[in-house]
């Protein structure tokens, strides 16, 4: 009876023990987990699932059985070389080793197992006991500061070698703290030379005496950053053009700790724009000589030509019937000629006047030059019984005279160029489009332009000649049928190239013409 009852209480002991021991398995924060000795999963605690993502089956699952193991370096690791495996196999406890398990789900952590074997009263192991501690976050973290470092490694050693640009650090006062093998090369001292010297040092006197270098560090602060291009000074007196940028440095609280100063030597591409504004002056300079000669020539051949087409329109006139046809005839045609050659002259006359952009811009009516016009071609239009049609126009800031000379040519073509088998119409229409909707005026400093339309339904041309048109000289038609110079559109083009804008032409034979005039919106003054 008494045997009976210690042996109950050595039970109930027992089972006390084993409650103790569970609650504190279950306690703890760390995975913990046993096996038997074949390395099936006898017990686990709540934090092990959750580092495994799973809940194995006790007496079923084995310890690798569910995992995927990997090396530290990522290179998969077999389960008969982790250290587990190893604590059954060889009966000893296996520490300070880190592996990287994959779950089921494709998580994978970074742990530290510590696998103990367990060995009964006599000595015989009888499973193990293993507690991984899990450090991913103190892995990931210790990657990311190795990668930072790695990084800025790369690049300071990036700004060190880079030899296009000047890279330094300067501290609030402007004082040179480090140099790199690009500012060597561009401003020609060695590091030792120049670290802790005033950033001044590179700048002309005049410059220096100016403030130039306080004034850019001044709108950095403000600014956040100064940018500038002038000449500066290498070590050895010779100058170079300089386009720089100083930044300025924060620390978390924005405080400002400091700038960086970034500087190229441009003085390759100075050098060539200034030879090209040098070209572009002497040509501006010679084409104002030209239009003066051309306008004086074409001016002075007036005169003589006057002369003789009176001369010979007297002879004419005075001789009608004494002298033979044949002389009749050549006398006309020289007077034809003469008449020709004082158009000719005129339209060169305008041509050049029309050809300097330096006029004046101001308010030009739109409406109210179509009106002129109509006044102009009156007696045209009567003749030929030829109809204007238009919507609203608007007043628009341009260089008034040129912009009646283009829509006088552009009425007088379409009034020349008409059929005569139908009644002319000439429709002019106004609108606005932006920059982008018009390839050709891609590159324009302008964003908006007004877009003026004169559509006539005459005999047109071939599309081909579409560009043709415009150039000087150049006539699609004998004078014989369409009498006229070839200088008309190209004075058009002239001017709406005075007006930094563009103009396209549209047409098709026997249906007509369409002129699109694209001039910039000018806000007036």
């Amino acid at each position: 009876m008494k045997s009976d009852l210690a042996s109950n209480s050595s039970e109930k002991a027992i089972q006390q023990q084993e409650e103790i021991s569970r609650q504190l398995l279950s306690s703890l924060p760390a995975a913990v987990y046993t096996t038997d000795a074949e390395g099936y999963i006898t017990s686990f605690n709540k934090a092990a699932a959750t580092l495994w993502g799973r809940e194995p089956e006790t007496g079923k699952d084995r310890w690798c059985g569910f995992l995927k193991t990997y090396r530290m370096d990522g290179s998969p690791l077999p389960p008969e070389a982790s250290p587990m495996a190893i604590a059954l196999k060889e009966k000893r406890p296996v520490h300070g080793e880190q592996i990287i398990i994959e779950r089921p789900d494709g998580v994978r952590r970074h742990v530290r197992p510590f696998p103990t074997p367990v060995f009964d009263g006599e000595g015989r192991m009888i499973g193990a006991v293993n507690m991984l501690i899990d450090f991913t976050q103190t892995a990931e973290v210790h990657h990311r500061n190795e990668a930072l470092i790695r990084s800025e490694e790369q690049y300071h050693k990036m700004i060190e070698e880079v030899e296009d640009y000047a890279i330094l650090l300067m501290d609030r006062e402007g004082i040179i703290l480090n140099w790199n093998r690009g500012a060597e090369k561009i401003k020609g001292y060695r590091e030792e030379e120049i670290v802790g010297k005033h950033f001044r040092t590179f700048y002309r006197p005049d410059d220096r005496e100016k403030g130039l270098p306080e004034l850019l560090i001044a709108r950095a602060i403000s600014e956040g950053k100064a940018t500038h291009e002038g000449w500066r000074i290498r070590k050895d007196g010779t100058a170079f053009w300089g386009s720089i940028v100083i930044t300025a440095l924060h620390d978390r609280e924005n405080n400002i700790i400091g700038f960086s100063k970034v500087t190229r030597d441009l003085t390759e591409k100075k050098n060539a724009e200034d030879r090209i504004t040098q070209y572009a002056n002497e040509l501006e300079a010679q084409n104002r000589e030209l239009q003066q000669f051309a306008y004086a020539a074409a001016h002075d051949m007036k005169e003589p030509l006057r002369k003789v087409l009176f001369y010979t329109s007297a002879i004419l006139e005075k001789l009608q019937g004494q002298l033979p046809d044949r002389e009749m005839n050549y006398l006309k045609l020289a007077a034809e000629a003469s008449r020709r050659m004082q158009g000719l002259i005129d339209d060169l006359l305008v041509y050049t006047k029309s050809a300097s952009s330096a006029a004046v811009f101001e308010e030009v009516d739109l409406a109210a030059v179509t009106e002129e016009l109509k006044a102009f071609y009156q007696d045209t239009i009567d003749r030929t019984g030829a109809v204007i049609q238009g919507g609203p126009l608007p007043v628009i800031w341009a260089i008034p005279f040129q912009v009646r000379q283009l829509l006088e040519n552009l009425f007088g073509n379409a009034l020349k160029y008409c059929r005569h088998d139908r009644t002319p119409v000439i429709q002019i229409s106004y609108g606005q489009v932006a920059r982008d909707a018009v390839r050709e005026l891609a590159a324009s400093e302008y964003d908006l332009f007004h877009r003026i339309t004169v559509k006539d339904n005459g005999i047109g041309f071939e599309p081909g000649y579409a560009e043709k048109i415009f150039e000087m000289f150049e006539r699609l038609h004998g004078r014989d049928n369409y009498p006229g110079t070839g200088i008309g559109l190209a004075l058009c083009r002239k001017i709406v190239q005075n007006h930094k804008g563009w103009i396209k032409a549209e047409g098709h034979p026997g249906e007509g013409a369409e002129f699109f005039i694209y001039l910039p919106v000018i806000n007036a003054g």
